[in-house]
């Protein structure tokens, strides 16, 4: 119970504010409390300072008597005295207490204004002030003021009875308000939970629409685009793991069969030379096909490897023209080829080769008997464009967003004639973006495609 991310989040929210909340009713009780002492204390000596004032004007006997009299009906006691603090009048009997603080005093030491002498009501019964009193300059007693200090503790403790239920109330909403922020988090949350333990369980799709805009709604968005990124992933493991065998079975099936027919006793020699040719050439497709899957996995483990170097693309193409030519021309396809002299391109040779052998194999597969394929080179202030077009039977444009995708062919039926394994342009693909290059295929059905390769321009002497 206690591991819930709701109650942590809780429990945390609710010690923070708590401490807020104690430092900042700490304060202000204790402020407050202060000035109401300090009021009491100001009212008291005030009050002490009419007196004296009175009896500055009229300091005789029955001025004192009304002094006396008036403070007897009141909360608070006064004693008049002589400049030596004998006692002439007081309204209330005079305890020890009071007797103390009158003995004490220091008569030399208190200003005109007065002062208040007594002022620790926790510990005392009484909160004092001393209004002198002066009479034509010369000093003719003193006014003591005394408030008990049952009347202190009394508003002190009535402002605690109000900060202590005000504290209970502001605890109470502190805890409901953080329950029902807690829960706002945490439901979210607990729904992206168990959005993650149905995927983890095999749930292809996982709705998972919290119609938020913070942070928890990308999230969640998040989760909902990885959800589909894995179910086309698993779509496209089986795709990958059927389009595998398939092709593995075949040319294994025809190595197969034809080792079972060369085996007979009643074969004849022509017949056998051109099964173990047959065998050949599907040996060679395997080899090819394994080795494709190889570079793949090289790929998909960061290890593939290029090593990039200054290549004049003349040299480079005029190399490949030779090797090709031959085979489209077997063909009757026409190859041309257009190539600025000193071109550079910074690539590493071999790959590069491979990249343009790949395409221009796909050209020729695809091209009618009597078709062109061109490639041209041209460069910008920036890049390098190398564009290999044909006029053969074109791709749909339903198709044109998937042919680098790994064992994908435009003829679904995969038959022998159309050739490759549908790994060779997710090759090169790699090959190019391994260059910082990029690829682009255009093409339009029966009129042809174009392929273009764009990579960085290199200066001769960089």
């Amino acid at each position: 119970m206690f591991n819930k991310i709701s109650l942590k989040i809780g429990f945390l929210f609710f010690m923070f504010i708590l401490i807020i909340e104690s430092i900042l009713f700490f304060i202000l009780y204790t402020n407050l409390v202060d000035d109401r002492i300090e009021e009491i204390m100001d009212s008291l000596l005030a009050r002490g300072n009419t007196h004296s004032a009175v009896l500055e004007d009229d300091f005789s006997s029955p001025t004192l008597e009304h002094v006396g009299l008036m403070e007897s009906a009141s909360d608070f006691a006064v004693i008049i005295t002589d400049p030596t603090g004998s006692i002439i009048i007081n309204s209330d009997p005079v305890n020890q207490e009071m007797r103390e603080i009158i003995e004490h005093n220091d008569y030399e030491d208190i200003p005109t204004e007065g002062k208040i002498v007594e002022e620790k009501w926790k510990e005392k019964e009484y909160i004092v002030a001393d209004s002198p009193i002066t009479i034509k300059g010369k000093h003719q007693g003193h006014v003591f003021m005394f408030a008990h200090t049952n009347g202190v503790k009394k508003v002190v403790d009535h402002l605690s009875d109000q900060f202590l239920i005000v504290g209970i109330i502001t605890v109470f909403l502190t805890i409901v308000t953080i329950f029902i922020l807690s829960r706002f988090i945490t439901l979210p949350l607990i729904k992206i939970k168990e959005a993650t333990e149905q995927l983890n369980n095999g749930n292809k799709k996982v709705e998972l629409n919290l119609g938020r805009k913070d942070e928890l709604g990308e999230l969640s968005n998040s989760i909902r685009t990885l959800s589909q990124d894995l179910d086309r992933l698993r779509n496209d493991r089986n795709e990958f793991l059927a389009s595998v065998s398939h092709e593995l079975r075949t040319p294994l099936t025809y190595i197969k069969g034809y080792a079972d027919i060369i085996s007979r006793s009643d074969i004849n020699e022509e017949n056998r030379r051109e099964y173990i040719g047959i065998i050949r050439e599907e040996t060679e497709q395997l080899n090819s096909l394994i080795k494709n899957l190889f570079e793949l996995a090289k790929i998909d483990k960061n290890n593939f490897v290029i090593y990039p170097e200054k290549v004049f693309l003349e040299e480079l193409i005029d190399t490949l023209a030779n090797r090709i030519k031959p085979a489209l021309a077997e063909k009757n396809i026409t190859f041309s080829v257009y190539c600025p002299k000193n071109v550079v391109a910074y690539v590493d040779s071999e790959r590069f080769q491979q990249v343009l052998l790949n395409i221009l194999d796909n050209a020729a597969n695809h091209s009618f008997e009597g078709g062109n394929v061109k490639l041209e080179v041209n460069e910008t202030n920036q890049d390098i464009h190398i564009i290999i077009t044909d006029n053969g039977e074109g791709i749909a444009q339903e198709d044109l967003p998937k042919i680098f995708d790994r064992l994908y062919r435009v003829e679904k039926s995969r038959s022998r004639k159309s050739g490759g394994s549908g790994l060779g342009l997710a090759i090169v693909k790699e090959i190019i973006e391994s260059h910082e290059g990029k690829l682009e295929v255009r093409s339009e059905l029966g009129k042809g495609t174009s392929v273009i390769i764009s990579l960085r321009r290199v200066n001769k002497d960089e």
